[in-house]
């Protein structure tokens, strides 16, 4: 049986230039992108990006994205996110990171804010200085001292079933009169 994941001391340690494959687009902070982005590299967004994007690689977002994100791994810190955040992944939410949308990853480590559902088939770790608005299924979860969740949390998909340990859920019976 996998253990929870530990909670990490800074899932920002490495330099991100070191996260990147070589091909890597970075969008600078005087940048504003207005319209999709589609890279088969990676892609570092610090300036604003208005429209969906689909990376290939890593996605770094310390910028504003408005719109759909989908990466192999997406690490946002001091980002702000309006729309669906998807990885086949890892997802990294610093701190400092709003997002209004969904999150939807193979494991999650939340330190922001996030108003939307989060759907990750693996470990999600809920930092001491998360606020979470939505419903969490996972895996595996570890819910830090500190954190704030309003919604609904399960473990889905666990390997344990908790049905199996208390059988059919039996209807009320009706009452006679």
């Amino acid at each position: 049986m996998e253990e929870p994941v530990q909670e990490e001391e800074d899932m920002f340690e490495h330099t991100q230039t070191e996260q990147m494959s070589e091909e890597t687009a970075i969008i600078t902070k005087s940048m504003v992108i207005k319209g999709d982005l589609n890279t088969e590299g990676s892609a570092e967004i610090i300036g604003t990006v208005e429209g969906n994007l689909d990376v290939k690689g890593k996605l770094v977002v310390t910028g504003i994205i408005k719109g759909n994100s989908k990466a192999e791994e997406i690490f946002a810190d001091g980002a702000q996110i309006e729309g669906e955040v998807t990885s086949n992944g890892a997802v990294k939410v610093g701190k400092d990171t709003v997002i209004k949308g969904n999150v939807t990853a193979s494991s999650a480590v939340l330190a922001g804010a996030v108003k939307g559902d989060i759907d990750v088939n693996g470990p999600v770790v809920v930092d001491s200085s998360a606020i979470i608005m939505g419903n969490i299924k996972s895996k595996f979860l570890q819910i830090n001292n500190g954190a704030v969740i309003e919604g609904m949390c399960s473990q889905c998909y666990a390997d344990v079933k908790p049905i199996d340990f208390f059988g059919e859920e039996k209807t009320a019976s009706k009452s006679k009169k």
